[in-house]
């Protein structure tokens, strides 16, 4: 019965569609359409069924959906074809992605579009841009403040300019990937200028209050995001006269979204930036998308039918753009973002995976792998059509959000533990090369996240002010190994920007009066392109780790089994300082690759016999990064300080 009613409303929009819509070559778009209605028109029913004008609004989202269609380039409506045949294109191994600022990285569009060869001298084939849209100056959370979704920040060029990049890209065969802040504006947006102005219409577009009785229900649930610049969740707006919510910063208010209008606005946004050539779209804050007094305001079930509907919407007029979910929370709400009770993504495609990138560190401080290994066996198995976005560094902190119950059973005191985490990464440990900075110091919790160059971080910076060469190979190893890590786990690795060439913290940001209060600018450089060119000087730091890489990368490329298809295997054993993982072909079992990792900047050893499941014929083993056999002594593998090895049988 439901399903005829969804037939009769679709039926109804389609008799009442705009003739500038209808008389268009609408075939692709109205099978799409067709498959995914009755999807579309429950989750919509069931986010804004109550309403009087449900059928006007359901009106609009189809008429959105076919104009973002129609504009949609012949081009790109080809590739959406051949991505429908190879829905799994996004889990091959052949992904290799970049994270960067376009300003820091190249000036601007243009520029970049002239540094692509240096992309594929590395082998990296996905470039994630990271937020060009315009923002106020001075108030841009570095990037994620927009006051127009429509228009590019003019440092770093136009629409025309990214149209250009974009096409050059698919020339070279790079994906582009652009962030679509989905939960907040800037507050020198249209839309909240017209709330301040008191047309109500936009005051429903956001989040306000003419008293402080709603605001403090709320406060009384949600934690502080940045309780050092930004306490509390409400900001009072002197033109408007009102409350806003504003989550993340006072310039940012967050988007309404039990307001349908926010959501066919945002629909045609994400479907806007699909048409100038993004393959991937990421999605910032979508834990956020819906807010509810009682609760944390934080992964509420109507985000994720939120995120379902954009997807299903994305379908019909995109099918060839897939989602990254910006979600860093814990494991068991962060899988939730692929969708539930599906065996293909619902919701987003893509994950980042930030509580392997916080073992990962975790295991850099104590030179052991315990917490790693526990955490790692209780993280929850991903969608066979989904897959995780792994890195070291990125544009933000590095937060410590580990299980407390995972902690002690690594005999570890929760509270204890981070302390020495953050001691150790902010230099204050003795023992400790590490040169981070505290960011988002929560004095009511005692919670502090971590701020940090990949080099930096991995004691490069002080050893070279104290010269010591062994320690500077050491920084090295430990920034290959960490990389070695990601490239090989199962999904999408992410290189940071700068992080390919040793790049240390940048602290110009504290002459600027505009960044000098958020530390996670010491790890948005601008890269000196006098010390890239250091890459092709055999000898030096630039060059150790480039080559590297590129290496790394290249080999990645030819193994099968990296594919990300749920075929990783974790093998616990009894020496704390290794890390070993087991990946296999799903169809083809004999072709497996063995993953041993060392933290430990002592050598240690493995007991070949003592990984009974993954029983390896030890004369036969090479390394497939360094294309050497192993050192093996009485059927131990002898792996050297803060080293790895992708080991298989040939």
């Amino acid at each position: 019965m439901y399903e005829q009613v969804s037939h009769t409303l679709l039926n109804d929009i389609l008799n009442r569609i705009k003739p500038e819509i209808s008389e268009q070559d609408l075939r692709h778009f109205y099978t799409r359409l067709g498959a995914n209605f009755y999807g579309i028109h429950s989750l919509f029913q069931n986010l804004y069924g109550d309403r009087d004008d449900f059928a006007e609004q359901a009106q609009k989202l189809v008429e959105t959906m076919a104009l973002q269609y129609i504009r949609r380039p012949e081009t790109l409506r080809q590739l959406d074809l051949a991505r429908e045949k190879d829905y799994n294109w996004f889990l091959s191994q052949q992904l290799v992605g970049m994270a960067l600022y376009c300003k820091g990285f190249a000036g601007n569009l243009n520029n970049l579009q002239q540094r692509l060869h240096y992309f594929q001298e590395l082998g990296v084939n996905l470039v994630h841009v990271m937020p060009i849209m315009r923002c106020p100056e001075g108030s841009s959370d570095g990037g994620y403040a927009v006051s127009d979704f429509r228009e590019i920040n003019p440092e770093v060029g136009t629409l025309e300019d990214l149209q250009a990049l974009a096409g050059e890209m698919k020339e070279r065969d790079i994906l582009l990937v652009l962030d679509v802040v989905v939960n907040h504006t800037s507050n020198k947006h249209y839309w909240a200028t017209k709330a301040k102005a008191g047309e109500k219409k936009y005051q429903d577009y956001y989040y306000c209050f003419s008293t402080r009785n709603i605001p403090d229900m709320f406060e009384q649930s949600m934690p502080e995001i940045f309780p050092e610049t930004a306490p509390g969740n409400f900001t009072w707006d002197e033109d408007m006269n009102h409350w806003v919510m504003t989550v993340f910063n006072d310039f940012q208010w967050d988007l309404n979204y039990s307001n349908p209008a926010v959501f066919i606005e945002m629909l045609n946004i994400l479907l806007f930036w699909a048409n100038q050539g993004a393959d991937i779209l990421r999605l910032d804050a979508v834990a956020f998308l819906w807010k509810k007094i009682g609760s944390t305001c934080q992964n509420e079930r109507e985000a994720h039918l939120i995120l379902q509907l954009l997807k299903d919407c994305c379908q019909v007029s995109a099918p060839g753009v897939v989602f990254i979910a910006e979600a860093i929370v814990a494991p068991v709400e962060v899988i939730k973002y692929f969708g539930e009770d599906a065996v293909i993504a619902k919701e987003c495609e893509i994950a980042y995976n930030a509580t392997f990138m916080a073992l990962l560190w975790d295991a850099v401080a104590t030179k052991n792998a315990r917490l790693l290994n526990q955490g790692i066996k209780n993280l929850p198995v991903k969608l066979d059509g989904a897959t995780w976005l792994n890195y070291v560094r990125c544009h933000d902190d590095i937060g410590l959000g580990f299980d407390d119950r995972d902690i002690m059973l690594c005999d570890y005191d929760p509270s204890h533990h981070r302390k020495f985490l953050i001691e150790y990464f902010t230099g204050k440990y003795d023992e400790s090369h590490a040169r981070g900075l505290p960011f988002g110091q929560n004095p009511k919790t005692g919670d502090t996240r971590i701020s940090g160059s990949l080099a930096s971080l991995a004691g490069l910076e002080h050893v070279l002010d104290t010269g010591d060469n062994q320690a500077i190979t050491d920084s090295i190893k430990l920034i290959l190994l960490l990389h070695g890590m990601i490239l090989s786990f199962g999904g999408i690795p992410l290189l940071y920007y700068g992080d390919e060439i040793g790049t240390l913290n940048d602290d110009s940001y504290r002459n600027d009066p505009n960044k000098n209060g958020d530390s996670r600018w010491v790890h948005r450089p601008s890269i000196d392109w006098d010390k890239a060119e250091k890459r092709n000087t055999p000898g030096t730091i630039e060059f150790q780790i480039f080559t590297a890489l590129k290496r790394m990368i290249a080999v990645r490329k030819e193994i099968d089994v990296f594919a990300d298809f749920n075929n990783r295997e974790l093998i616990e054993v009894e020496n704390q300082h290794l890390f070993v993982f087991g990946r296999y072909h799903i169809r083809q079992p004999s072709e497996r690759v063995l993953v041993v990792a060392n933290f430990s900047n002592k050598p240690q050893h493995l007991n070949l016999e003592d990984i009974s499941n993954w029983r390896v014929q030890y004369r036969s083993l090479v390394d497939l990064f360094k294309g050497e056999r192993p050192e093996i002594f009485k059927n131990s593998l002898v792996i050297p300080g803060y080293s790895f090895y992708w080991l298989s049988e040939r």
